[in-house]
């Protein structure tokens, strides 16, 4: 009788852990697609091609595919109960943070670029080139390279070879790379201070483009949709990094709850802080541009014409 409990108890928690990576792999198969989709809109027009705030989309929609990717595939590895060897695991983690790095700084980017096209309209020609965006977003990924260079780093100092295996006992996390008390404060002093510098360029971009929009010589139409563009901005950089945000809070709970309850809080939270900002974020930011959504609505609905203005917006 208690053999056929325990063989009961087992098979649930297997069922369970099926139906939860069926939870968690569609959403992330769907938008994923709707990524793809999108940047194959961004790619099939030349003006789309040369237009720099359209190439940082796509930069962004690039980085963010890349970290859902990764993430569902670690998320696979662990709810799968597999456990990896430290190099392994150190390098799916660093590859996920180079890409969610790349995330806010490309979302300061962005919102500097419409605080030039609307404080500056006459000189944006100029000063947002192909050439500037190219550089910039350079500088983005090679800032992000640098901070996994550290990481990588710290992670040496770990005296590795006095373990009797380079195989772990427990699911692969950030732990990995946080494992002397130095990385640990790295990896807080870096995570403040990008989000802090996003969170001010943006705050400080929004404020501009309120102040311009106030005068009486501006385009008060471009203002207010650069103003609806940076709100969108600065909700996108707090959902992005509230995994971040909210890890002290998760190590409270983990404490003060079961840990069967405790895993499914975390299925969901990866679901609705992890995923879902990554993905629907290029979606409504694609379907609010008058020059994206006819040709973006029409790959969506498999090439249904859709009668919707088609012109840039400035």
């Amino acid at each position: 009788m208690v053999s056929n409990s325990s063989v009961a108890v087992e098979l649930q928690s297997e069922l369970e852990r099926i139906v939860l990576s069926v939870l968690t792999g569609v959403p992330c198969v769907v938008l994923l697609t709707i990524n793809a989709i999108i940047l194959f809109t961004l790619r099939s027009k030349q003006v789309f091609r040369e237009t720099s705030r359209y190439v940082l989309l796509t930069n962004l929609l690039v980085a963010d595919s890349l970290y859902m990717m990764i993430s569902q595939i670690m998320y696979f590895i662990a709810n799968s109960r597999v456990f990896l060897t430290y190099p392994v695991c150190g390098t799916l983690i660093l590859y996920a943070m180079l890409t969610e790095s790349v995330f806010p700084l490309t979302l300061a980017v962005m919102s500097i670029e419409r605080y030039v096209a609307v404080c500056f309209p006459l000189r944006h020609s100029s000063i947002v080139t192909l050439r500037s965006t190219a550089a910039a977003i350079a500088l983005v990924w090679a800032f992000s390279c640098v901070n996994v260079l550290l990481r990588v780093a710290l992670m040496c100092q770990f005296p590795f070879e006095e373990l009797d295996s380079l195989d772990m006992n427990a699911i692969c996390g950030i732990f990995v790379v946080v494992l002397t008390p130095v990385a640990a404060e790295y990896d807080q002093v870096y995570n403040i201070f990008v989000l802090s510098s996003a969170g001010i360029i943006i705050i400080f971009s929004f404020i501009a483009v309120v102040i311009t929009a106030r005068t009486a010589s501006s385009d008060r139409n471009s203002a207010r949709k650069a103003q609806s563009t940076l709100l969108l901005h600065m909700i996108q950089l707090v959902l992005g990094l509230s995994p971040r945000i909210s890890l002290p809070l998760s190590v409270v709970l983990f404490q003060v709850m079961s840990w069967i309850n405790f895993v499914r809080l975390m299925n969901v939270t990866y679901v609705f802080l992890m995923l879902l900002p990554r993905g629907l974020s290029p979606l409504i930011y694609g379907l609010r541009d008058q020059a994206i959504r006819p040709i973006l609505l029409s790959n969506l609905c498999c090439g249904l014409t859709v009668s919707v203005k088609n012109q840039i917006s400035p």
